[in-house]
């Protein structure tokens, strides 16, 4: 986070001005929010990419945030600027957030309120293929399943190794895929 003098930009004003750079850098803004009630002043740009964000690309992203920011600023309120990636928690709404999961551990509720525990495969055309487990033997199934048909998909939190099985059925081999 950096505190710096300046107004408060709108949020398109901050999307217009950082969406070029970022992309450049091989990532998207997914949201900016503009909390001026806070002491500072907040404003905070989620990004996320393909490979997803590390520590360096965030410093780098708000490194360029910043100097963005400063290029145009000519107001004289102080605010904190942060560059993130989305929580964890965030549900996934797009295409692109189903690709970018891809490998994860995720909680679907389709359309029916049918509910279904499973990881994210390859998604194309509107479809994803979730591994998922059947029975008490780690027996697995992949099912396709449309975007539209899905009514809600969190990714969860996961404490242990995945089974090798359900990463060679997503497409990966859990060396670094």
């Amino acid at each position: 986070m950096t505190e710096r003098s300046a107004g408060l930009p709108s949020q398109t004003e901050v999307i217009e001005l950082l969406s070029g750079d970022f992309a450049r850098a091989g990532y998207d803004i997914e949201e900016v929010v503009i909390d001026a009630a806070a002491r500072p002043p907040r404003i905070t740009v989620v990004a996320d990419g393909d490979d997803g964000l590390d520590l360096d690309t965030i410093a780098d992203l708000s490194r360029t945030a910043s100097a963005a920011l400063d290029s145009v600023d000519d107001r004289a309120a102080p605010y904190v600027l942060e560059v993130t990636s989305p929580g964890v928690d965030r549900p996934l709404s797009t295409e692109k957030h189903y690709r970018r999961a891809r490998g994860r551990k995720v909680e679907l509720t389709l359309s029916d309120g049918t509910q279904l525990t499973g990881r994210l495969g390859e998604t194309d055309g509107g479809t994803v293929r979730l591994v998922v487990r059947e029975g008490r033997q780690p027996t697995f199934t992949v099912r396709e399943i449309p975007l539209d048909g899905i009514a809600k998909a969190v990714v969860q939190v996961e404490f242990s190794p995945p089974n090798p099985r359900e990463l060679e059925l997503v497409g990966q081999s859990g060396k670094g895929d």
